[in-house]
């Protein structure tokens, strides 16, 4: 009989299911049941008929539709969550695009659906194609002025003037043809996120679309109403094409779109059920829709801040393990670093001090070891400030280029109003982003190379010292035996995904897009190796804080020691073999949500601000989770 595992608050669930066409919702409910079961208080929870949740995965966090069946969505053994819906739908605060000042973490924190949209200023650039169909509909029957994407066809068809009575069908037909992507459907974060960014874009004013159209797609938006884009179909080039016009083709009131309210439905019906009209495109509007790399960027922001994050925490990870190892914290001395002053080789080395320095947070483990006759460590802990460093140097170099990205006009032609004229150029082409991210893939995939190698001397005795594979009674049971080989599989696999796919270029559209970038294939690509990096490293930190039991009654040092009870508050320590995948899922979620960072992060901060000025190696607004505010951007409670 198929299981699942559910998480519910802080409590792992399995529900078994006889009936594999039974929907999410009645898993939901039957999580909740056995929930409040064994809860003397009911767990808080007075009637579970009355509790409005949502279903996501906890890989991912994509939501799932109540009404689809388990045996569509799921698979044997799959990890599911269940949130209440309040915790997730609400929106209680307006973010105001206006095209210049959005970053990765906004859009990152949009696709969670915490903030809803306005428009703080918009260029006004319709004066141009008002003077547009005038002309056009002076004439009986072919227009007298030829703008591309306007008046003639596309691509190869840019010679093809049509008929001024076409227009309107020429935009729709745009749309419609290129709605030819394949593959799953972008989850609905990742949607939102799409639809942000194409609102953000076209909020500059060099679209050429109406203030009504923009209008309508933020209502879309701020009602979570999201079309269905298969993940699959963009080459990068004259934008990304295909995901976008699936995108266009929900607002329109064609194909699928999903709704808190409605899941997975038609979108003209799903649309209605929200008191919204259907999107009617005018000229230049379908091309101002679907030209652009908002696709690749939108994706790409959501790798840069997982990576961002991950990074962060692998540094704190490694340093459980050198203390489980008995290393030294002597590699990471100031002067050393200061002669090879690479800012995030600089950085990482501080946050070691922080957290092992013997005069702030007196370690038990390490004065257990002080006079022993170890001269130094292997690479893996000794150099972690030059490989996680370059790492970080690595997220800051592409969250610079994303960022820019983000506030970037990606159309052609691009509309200058003032200058009275449309002008054709390259800004869609997708080289940038998609560089950027295959070298994001490469430096990040460096944690979970360097993780894995660290996971294996603690699994090795002949090397940590420790019971093998951090178990009592070997043999009987396996302990970390196979979550290491979970470990090597995975940095195996992003081995392969880091071959940069912006290497690549087919020419499409006859010859017309004859170089492209892949992008979209290097976006997703480079957030599946941010996950195995995560993955890699929650296994990691598992082993180490299994290989502090071995060594109490010492203890580590304090912040270190908050680390050890935060993941003790998800998972016990390993007395006997058992099911471990919840156990690497439980602190693959507090790697998603920075828990562990937010333990430490007091410590390296207060660290770091006690150093005096003239040798403080970095600002300590180098550790601030959120970037300054742009002048321009507002944020309203309401």
């Amino acid at each position: 009989m198929p299981r699942y595992t559910v998480h519910i608050r802080d409590e792992w669930l399995a529900v078994p299911c006889r009936d594999p066409t039974y929907t999410i919702q009645w898993l939901g409910y039957e999580a909740l049941k056995r929930y409040t079961k064994n809860k003397p208080d009911n767990g808080g929870i007075n009637a579970v008929k009355d509790i409005r949740f949502v279903a996501r995965r906890c890989q991912g966090q994509g939501l799932l539709d109540g009404d689809d069946t388990i045996e569509d969505v799921l698979e044997d053994n799959d990890f599911v969550e269940i949130v209440h819906k309040q915790h997730v739908l609400s929106s209680l605060q307006n973010l105001f695009l206006d095209g210049n000042s959005l970053t990765s973490t906004d859009l990152v924190n949009l696709g969670r659906g915490l903030y809803k949209i306005k428009l703080s200023w918009v260029r006004e650039c319709n004066k141009l194609f008002t003077v547009i169909r005038e002309l056009t509909y002076m004439q009986p029957s072919f227009v007298s002025l030829v703008v591309y994407g306007i008046t003639t066809g596309f691509g190869k068809f840019a010679r093809t003037v049509i008929p001024v009575h076409k227009l309107k069908e020429l935009q729709e037909n745009l749309v419609r043809s290129h709605s030819a992507g394949v593959g799953n459907p972008l989850s609905p974060e990742r949607t939102r996120m799409l639809l942000a960014l194409r609102i953000n874009v076209l909020a500059k004013g060099y679209s050429g679309i109406s203030l009504e159209t923009l209008h309508r797609m933020i209502q879309a938006f701020n009602a979570s109403c999201l079309s269905f884009v298969p993940e699959k179909g963009t080459v990068g080039a004259s934008g990304d094409l295909a995901p976008l016009s699936h995108l266009a083709l929900g607002l329109m009131g064609e194909g699928k779109m999903w709704s808190p309210k409605s899941g997975w439905a038609d979108a003209k019906y799903v649309l209605e059920a929200h008191g919204l009209k259907p999107i009617s495109l005018k000229p230049k509007e379908g091309l101002a829709l679907i030209n652009g790399t908002q696709m690749i960027t939108s994706l790409g922001a959501e790798a840069v801040e997982r990576a961002q994050a991950i990074a962060r925490q692998a540094d704190i990870i490694a340093a459980i393990t050198l203390e489980v190892l008995k290393g030294t914290s002597k590699a990471f001395d100031s002067d050393i670093h200061a002669l090879r002053p690479h800012p995030g080789q600089i950085e990482v080395a501080m946050r070691f001090r922080a957290l092992l320095d013997s005069d702030h947070h007196p370690s038990e483990i390490a004065e257990s070891h002080r006079f022993c006759d170890r001269v130094q460590d292997a690479y893996t802990m000794r150099c972690c400030p030059q490989v996680h460093g370059i790492v970080n140097d690595t997220i800051d170099f592409t969250q610079k280029i994303i960022n820019t990205e983000i506030n970037s006009a990606t159309d052609n032609p691009m509309v200058f109003a003032e200058r009275g004229e449309t002008i054709s150029g390259g800004n869609f082409h997708g080289e940038y982003p998609a560089k950027a991210l295959d070298f994001l893939a490469i430096g990040v995939h460096e944690l979970a190379a360097i993780s894995e190698r660290r996971i294996e001397r603690l699994c090795n005795p002949s090397l940590s010292e420790l019971p093998a594979f951090l178990v009592n009674e070997g043999g009987l049971n396996s302990g970390f035996m196979i979550a290491h080989c979970t470990a090597a599989s995975l940095v195996s696999e992003n081995k392969v995904l880091c071959h940069p796919s912006s290497v690549d270029s087919l020419s499409t559209s006859a010859a017309t897009e004859d170089h492209v970038s892949m992008g979209g294939w290097a976006a997703r690509k480079a957030l599946r190796v941010v996950e195995h990096v995560e993955q890699v490293l929650a296994i990691e930190l598992l082993a180490a804080c299994q290989g502090i039991e071995f060594l109490r009654p010492l203890r580590t040092t304090t912040p270190l020691e908050k680390v050890y009870d935060l993941v003790r508050s998800v998972v016990k320590p390993w007395i006997k073999d058992r099911f471990m995948s919840p156990d690497i899922e439980a602190v693959h979620r507090l790697l998603l949500d920075q828990k562990v960072w937010n333990v430490a992060q007091p410590y390296i901060e207060k660290y770091n601000m006690e150093l005096l000025p003239e040798s403080r190696p970095i600002s300590p607004t180098a550790f601030s989770l959120d970037p300054p505010a742009s002048p321009r951007k507002r944020i309203r409670l309401e």
